[in-house]
Formats: structure tokens, sequence, C-alpha cells
């Protein structure tokens, strides 16, 4: 189908394998409903008609768009991130109907979301010519929480924004952006970052005014996050900074200095910051008595995530939500083990590492540095930030409290999630197709 002005040389290919796992993502989703509804209550869900009819008109109106829009795309994001969400939503819906409507509400927003980048982004490369406007509009929005009477303090972080009866976190935007200014600097500056050519005390080093002014960004960033107690967030843009100048330069010196200033920077947040000094301590030691005061509800996500076993409870059999808090949100991913088991776990890891794979791919095959940049670091920020609420609960890390992308409970994650899928489909579009004069050609297929 050709986009609006263009002309497509070739006719657009059926997305039947996208339709088909999306058919399979709806009769998931419905089946673990209904299982969870006669669990709970003996009796099949009231207006399931409506449930699932949602549930198809709004993916189809995805699908509509993304066959307008950018027919040459991967046919894997949408449904996958589909099934995540969809699973999520139940688990919502089991422990706190009243957060299920606002996710249902936040995932129709996400979709319109999705139609109006898919329409509006014409080419993510054209995004590179923005770079100081994304770093600052990145940095307004991180400051945003910091207000007085604008910003909110919840559960001790500073990460809210309240307008009238809604709350959104400005940070979820803020990374897409930053995501856009590490790409558009490493990918204009790769050369000078990947080779030596200033000489300090007989040995050549990268110059200066090179690296400074990225380290400052970061440093930016990061010290803002400190002051809003967002450990998440800090960790996610660490990790994302240095994975991004390892794939830029493929020098392994910047993997060893990221490992020296982590050490470093822990240890200082461990000493000034309180809130990452009792995560740390609780991470080493739960079941103290001065610890465990403070984190009954990791302990008890433990137990729960124990219990589920290979086979989990079953959907709504399980007990976590009744001595686990936050367990729409931060804690999703313990009620989800338990009632779904290790089985459950292995489906949504491998979901998650389809997801990351097909991204990398993407970023792979990408025809310029900025866009293969912008691939990576968006997949990354999902598989990282997915690792460690993960990894967090299953007390591999210090539990960070960040969200678990598509299936943890809150709009504005729900909603940026959405938006790196709309950006991944577009990317993956561009990689498929070339311009010819007025043309768009289709050279390979996903």
């Amino acid at each position: 189908m050709a986009l609006e002005g263009e002309n497509v040389t070739q006719p657009s290919r059926s997305r039947s394998t996208e339709l088909g796992l999306m058919v399979v993502a709806w009769f998931i989703v419905t089946a673990f409903y209904v299982l969870m509804n006669l669990a709970t209550k003996g009796r099949l869900p009231p207006r399931l008609d409506v449930f699932l009819g949602g549930i198809i008109v709004v993916s189809v109106a995805m699908l509509l768009a993304i066959r307008r829009y950018v027919p040459f795309s991967s046919q894997v994001l949408l449904p996958v991130a589909t099934l995540l969400n969809g699973i999520g939503y139940v688990e919502i819906a089991r422990w706190n109907p009243a957060h299920a409507g606002l996710q249902a509400f936040w995932f129709v927003v996400s979709a319109v979301i999705v139609v109006a980048t898919l329409k509006l982004v014409r080419s993510v490369r054209d995004l590179d010519r923005y770079r100081y406007l994304t770093l600052t509009g990145a940095i307004i929005l991180m400051l945003l929480p910091l207000i007085p009477h604008f910003g909110e303090n919840i559960n001790g972080a500073r990460l809210w924004v309240a307008l009238g009866p809604l709350s959104f976190q400005p940070i979820e935007i803020a990374k897409i952006l930053l995501v856009f200014f590490f790409a558009s600097y490493f990918a204009a500056n790769r050369e000078l970052l990947s080779t030596p050519t200033q000489r300090v005390g007989g040995r050549l080093i990268v110059p200066p005014r090179v690296i400074v002014p990225i380290f400052v960004a970061w440093g930016v960033a990061l010290m803002i996050l400190g002051g809003e107690n967002d450990i998440g967030f800090a960790m996610l843009l660490f990790a994302l900074f240095f994975a991004l100048l390892w794939v830029t330069t493929g020098l392994k010196s910047y993997v060893a200095l990221g490992l020296v200033l982590f050490a470093a920077g822990g240890a200082a947040a461990y000493k000034f910051f309180p809130q990452v000094h009792q995560r740390v301590s609780i991470w080493l030691d739960p079941w103290s008595v001065a610890n465990f005061s403070h984190s009954s509800q990791l302990a008890y996500a433990w137990i729960f995530t124990s219990s589920g076993g290979v086979f989990g409870t079953g959907l709504g059999l399980g007990h976590s939500g009744a001595y686990v808090g936050e367990i729409s949100s931060d804690m999703i991913f313990a009620t989800l083990a338990e009632e779904l088991g290790f089985i459950g776990i292995i489906l949504i890891l491998s979901l998650f590492a389809v997801f990351v794979g097909e991204g990398f791919r993407i970023a792979q095959r990408s025809h310029s540095d900025f866009v293969r940049l912008t691939a990576t670091a968006l997949t990354a920020t999902i598989g990282l930030q997915a690792f460690f609420i993960m990894a967090g609960v299953l007390r591999l890390v210090p539990f960070t409290g960040i969200t678990l992308p598509f299936m943890a409970y809150g709009g504005s994650s729900l909603f940026a999630n959405y938006l790196i899928v709309a950006l991944l489909l577009r990317i993956s579009h561009e990689n498929n197709t070339e311009r010819r004069g007025g043309e768009i050609v289709a050279i390979s297929f996903d």
C-alpha cells in the first residue's frame, strides 16, 4: 500500500504473519482472563465480549496504521508487545480492578501514539538534526518533578508530576529523548571517539573536547536522577550510556572505564544516599530485623515466587497480593512467578528475548550510524529495564523499583514503551526500503 504522497514500485506484501501472531496473542490473553475469573469468582467474566472486542479493535487500528505507513516493517514487535501487555493486564485486573480500568485507558492512548508516530515521523534519520533540542527537552522533563507544588514524592522518589487527577513520570519520555541525543552525538563523533589522537605523557588519548561534553550531559542527568532518588533510572541511564559508547567505538577501554566509574559511583551513592544504602543493605541481608521492617514486601515476594514451583499455583489462585505491596506495579513479576510458575517465567523471559533480539536485528540492518545507534539504544532500554526489575525481584541485583515494560501498571511507562515500538517499526521499514527519486522501492523483507 502506498505511503502518503509517495509511490511504491511493488505492492505491499501480505502481513499474515503479524496478523496470525496477533490472533494467538488475543487468544492467550482472553484465555488467561477467563481462567483468572473462574478461579477467583467461579464464573465467566462479565462482558467478556467487550473485553475481547476492545483488544481486537485497538489492535486492529494499530495493524491498519502499520499496513498504511510502514508496510515493510517487522511483523514480530507489535504481537509480542501486545501479549506482554495483555498478560500484565490480567494480573492487574486480578489484584486491582480500579487500576485495570486506567490501564485499559492508557492502552488506547498508547495505540493513538503508535498511529500518530507512524504518520508523523516520516524518517527517523531526520531526528538527527535536533541533537541539542532533544537534550534540552530531556533535562527539562527530568527537572519537572523537582518543581515545588508541581512534582510529587511517592514512596521516597520524586518522579511524578500531577496534572489534575492524572499523574505521570516525565522521565519515561526523557529517556527516549536522551536516546536520540546520545545516538546523534556518538554517530557524529564516532571516529574521534574511536581513535586516540592527543598525546599526554607519552600516551595517546581521545581528545577531551570530544569526550567531555557527553560526560557532562550524562553527569547532569545522573545528578538530577540522584536528586529525585530514582535509583532504577540512574542505573538504566548509566548502563545505556556505556553500552552505546562501546557499540560506537568497540573499545574495551570504555568498558573498563565504565566498570571503574560504576564502582566509584556505587560506593559514593551507598555512602551519601540513604535510599541506596538501604536497598543494598536489604539485598545483602534481607532477613535481619532492621532490614525486614523496610523490606517485608520483598521478602514476601521471594517467598511467593518460590512457592510457584514449576507450573505455578494457577491464575487467580495465588496469595501474593495479600502480603506484597505494589503488586500491580513494582512487584508484578512476583505474582506472575507465583501463579504461572517457572514455566510462566520462561515464557515471559522468552518474549522479552524475542523483542530484544528483533530490535537488535533491526539495528544491525540500519543504513546510518545514527539510526543504528538509535535502534540499539531503544531496544537496550526495554531489555535493561526488564532485566533490572526481574533481577531485583529474584534478588540477583538490588531492587530498583523500575517498571516491567508493557506488563506493570503505569500509564506513562506503557505510553513510552509503545512509542519505542512505533519508532522501531519505522526504522525497520526504512531498512527494507530505499528511495529512488519520488518512489519507495522494497529491497528486502523482515
